[in-house]
Protein backbone atom coordinates (compact mmCIF):
# COMPACT_ATOMS: atom_id res chain seq x y z
CA UNK A 1 0.00 0.00 0.00
CA UNK A 2 1.57 3.68 -0.80
CA UNK A 3 -0.32 6.81 0.72
CA UNK A 4 -0.39 9.27 -1.44
CA UNK A 5 -0.55 13.10 -0.54
CA UNK A 6 -1.56 16.56 -1.72
CA UNK A 7 2.45 17.30 -1.76
CA UNK A 8 3.76 18.61 -5.40
CA UNK A 9 6.79 17.26 -6.82
CA UNK A 10 8.78 18.45 -9.00
CA UNK A 11 9.28 16.29 -12.50
CA UNK A 12 11.93 17.41 -15.19
CA UNK A 13 12.24 15.75 -18.44
CA UNK A 14 16.01 14.41 -19.24
CA UNK A 15 17.44 12.86 -21.93
CA UNK A 16 20.99 11.11 -22.96
CA UNK A 17 23.02 12.77 -25.57
CA UNK A 18 26.16 11.87 -26.96
CA UNK A 19 28.84 9.91 -25.35
CA UNK A 20 25.23 8.87 -23.02
CA UNK A 21 25.48 12.39 -20.71
CA UNK A 22 22.35 13.11 -19.23
CA UNK A 23 20.88 16.42 -19.70
CA UNK A 24 17.76 17.70 -18.29
CA UNK A 25 15.32 20.02 -20.19
CA UNK A 26 13.85 23.30 -19.69
CA UNK A 27 16.58 23.79 -16.55
CA UNK A 28 18.99 27.13 -17.30
CA UNK A 29 22.78 27.81 -15.06
CA UNK A 30 23.01 31.48 -14.27
CA UNK A 31 25.79 32.45 -16.92
CA UNK A 32 24.86 34.76 -19.35
CA UNK A 33 24.98 33.54 -23.12
CA UNK A 34 24.59 36.40 -25.90
CA UNK A 35 21.38 36.18 -27.58
CA UNK A 36 22.25 38.68 -30.59
CA UNK A 37 23.66 42.02 -30.67
CA UNK A 38 22.69 45.36 -32.14
CA UNK A 39 24.26 48.05 -34.03
CA UNK A 40 23.76 51.73 -32.58
CA UNK A 41 24.96 55.07 -31.40
CA UNK A 42 24.11 56.00 -28.16
CA UNK A 43 22.87 59.69 -27.74
CA UNK A 44 22.61 61.94 -24.91
CA UNK A 45 19.34 63.97 -23.60
CA UNK A 46 21.64 66.90 -25.90
CA UNK A 47 21.64 64.37 -28.95
CA UNK A 48 25.04 64.48 -28.35
CA UNK A 49 26.83 61.41 -29.53
CA UNK A 50 28.99 59.05 -27.64
CA UNK A 51 32.65 58.98 -28.98
CA UNK A 52 35.24 56.60 -27.13
CA UNK A 53 38.97 57.83 -27.96
CA UNK A 54 41.20 55.02 -26.27
CA UNK A 55 44.24 57.22 -27.15
CA UNK A 56 43.20 59.69 -24.56
CA UNK A 57 41.71 56.99 -22.30
CA UNK A 58 38.78 59.21 -22.76
CA UNK A 59 34.88 58.62 -23.81
CA UNK A 60 32.74 61.62 -23.68
CA UNK A 61 28.86 62.89 -25.77
CA UNK A 62 30.39 65.08 -27.91
CA UNK A 63 28.44 67.58 -30.83
CA UNK A 64 29.46 65.82 -34.14
CA UNK A 65 29.13 66.45 -38.12
CA UNK A 66 27.48 64.48 -40.45
CA UNK A 67 30.92 63.84 -41.87
CA UNK A 68 32.53 62.70 -38.86
CA UNK A 69 29.67 60.31 -38.31
CA UNK A 70 30.27 58.62 -41.67
CA UNK A 71 33.76 58.07 -40.51
CA UNK A 72 32.16 56.89 -37.08
CA UNK A 73 35.66 56.37 -35.36
CA UNK A 74 34.69 55.23 -31.91
CA UNK A 75 31.27 56.11 -31.98
CA UNK A 76 29.71 52.87 -33.81
CA UNK A 77 28.76 50.82 -30.86
CA UNK A 78 28.26 47.17 -30.97
CA UNK A 79 25.63 46.23 -27.89
CA UNK A 80 25.61 42.39 -27.14
CA UNK A 81 22.48 40.89 -25.37
CA UNK A 82 22.28 38.64 -23.13
CA UNK A 83 19.83 36.07 -22.53
CA UNK A 84 19.10 36.03 -18.55
CA UNK A 85 17.11 34.02 -16.36
CA UNK A 86 16.23 36.72 -14.47
CA UNK A 87 13.96 39.30 -17.00
CA UNK A 88 13.19 41.85 -13.52
CA UNK A 89 16.51 42.70 -13.56
CA UNK A 90 16.47 44.29 -17.03
CA UNK A 91 18.17 43.23 -20.17
CA UNK A 92 21.92 42.34 -19.72
CA UNK A 93 23.89 44.24 -22.31
CA UNK A 94 27.82 44.54 -22.82
CA UNK A 95 29.14 47.49 -25.16
CA UNK A 96 31.82 47.25 -27.59
CA UNK A 97 33.37 49.87 -30.37
CA UNK A 98 35.31 49.93 -33.19
CA UNK A 99 38.35 52.27 -33.43
CA UNK A 100 40.36 51.98 -36.07
CA UNK A 101 41.60 48.41 -36.70
CA UNK A 102 40.97 47.76 -32.56
CA UNK A 103 37.87 46.60 -30.53
CA UNK A 104 37.37 48.09 -27.58
CA UNK A 105 35.10 46.81 -24.82
CA UNK A 106 33.04 48.91 -21.74
CA UNK A 107 33.74 47.93 -18.56
CA UNK A 108 33.46 49.37 -14.71
CA UNK A 109 36.67 48.84 -12.25
CA UNK A 110 37.36 50.41 -8.93
CA UNK A 111 39.65 53.25 -8.38
CA UNK A 112 41.08 54.99 -5.08
CA UNK A 113 37.45 53.99 -3.60
CA UNK A 114 35.33 54.84 -6.87
CA UNK A 115 33.88 52.76 -9.86
CA UNK A 116 34.71 54.25 -13.24
CA UNK A 117 34.03 53.50 -16.70
CA UNK A 118 37.02 51.99 -19.37
CA UNK A 119 37.80 50.89 -22.05
CA UNK A 120 39.66 47.94 -23.02
CA UNK A 121 41.21 46.48 -25.73
CA UNK A 122 39.26 43.46 -26.72
CA UNK A 123 36.29 41.40 -27.75
CA UNK A 124 33.02 40.88 -25.69
CA UNK A 125 32.94 36.91 -24.22
CA UNK A 126 30.20 35.21 -25.94
CA UNK A 127 29.02 33.61 -22.16
CA UNK A 128 30.13 35.01 -18.97
CA UNK A 129 29.50 33.97 -15.58
CA UNK A 130 26.81 35.11 -13.40
CA UNK A 131 28.44 38.27 -12.50
CA UNK A 132 30.63 40.64 -14.72
CA UNK A 133 32.42 43.97 -14.77
CA UNK A 134 30.96 44.43 -18.33
CA UNK A 135 27.34 43.77 -18.07
CA UNK A 136 24.50 46.86 -17.78
CA UNK A 137 21.03 46.50 -17.23
CA UNK A 138 19.41 48.32 -19.94
CA UNK A 139 15.66 49.72 -18.46
CA UNK A 140 13.34 51.81 -19.93
CA UNK A 141 14.01 55.58 -19.00
CA UNK A 142 10.47 56.22 -17.72
CA UNK A 143 7.20 54.52 -18.28
CA UNK A 144 5.83 57.45 -20.77
CA UNK A 145 9.74 57.36 -22.90
CA UNK A 146 10.09 54.00 -24.12
CA UNK A 147 12.02 54.99 -26.90
CA UNK A 148 15.28 56.15 -24.02
CA UNK A 149 16.95 53.93 -21.68
CA UNK A 150 19.10 53.67 -18.83
CA UNK A 151 21.98 51.41 -18.02
CA UNK A 152 22.23 50.06 -14.57
CA UNK A 153 25.70 48.49 -13.78
CA UNK A 154 25.38 45.04 -12.71
CA UNK A 155 27.95 44.85 -9.98
CA UNK A 156 26.44 48.09 -8.24
CA UNK A 157 22.89 48.26 -7.73
CA UNK A 158 21.41 51.99 -8.28
CA UNK A 159 24.35 52.85 -9.93
CA UNK A 160 23.78 53.84 -13.61
CA UNK A 161 25.58 55.39 -16.68
CA UNK A 162 25.77 58.98 -17.04
CA UNK A 163 27.85 61.81 -18.37
CA UNK A 164 29.02 64.33 -15.68
CA UNK A 165 30.39 68.01 -16.98
CA UNK A 166 34.29 68.02 -16.50
CA UNK A 167 35.21 71.53 -18.29
CA UNK A 168 34.06 71.41 -22.04
CA UNK A 169 33.52 68.05 -21.83
CA UNK A 170 30.52 65.72 -21.04
CA UNK A 171 32.28 62.64 -19.84
CA UNK A 172 30.70 59.08 -19.26
CA UNK A 173 30.56 58.23 -16.06
CA UNK A 174 28.86 56.27 -13.23
CA UNK A 175 26.56 57.63 -11.30
CA UNK A 176 23.92 56.91 -8.59
CA UNK A 177 20.61 57.40 -8.82
CA UNK A 178 18.36 58.25 -5.63
CA UNK A 179 15.18 56.27 -5.28
CA UNK A 180 12.44 57.51 -7.27
CA UNK A 181 14.01 60.02 -8.99
CA UNK A 182 14.51 61.44 -12.88
CA UNK A 183 18.01 62.02 -13.60
CA UNK A 184 18.73 63.28 -17.21
CA UNK A 185 22.04 63.01 -17.85
CA UNK A 186 21.20 59.00 -17.43
CA UNK A 187 18.93 58.71 -20.27
CA UNK A 188 20.48 57.43 -23.34
CA UNK A 189 18.55 56.40 -27.05
CA UNK A 190 19.84 54.06 -29.67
Amino acid sequence: RVKMSAEEVLVCAVKLGKNFCLYFDELECDALCQEQTLHRVLRNVNSQLLVVRPDLNVAAFEDVTDQEMQSGKGMHFSIHCYKTTTPLAGMPVAFSVQVEDKSYYMCCERERGETIVRFKEGEVPKELPGESNIIFFKKTFTSCCSKAFKFEYSMERGMFLAFEEEGYLRKLTLKKLPKDEVDETMKISL
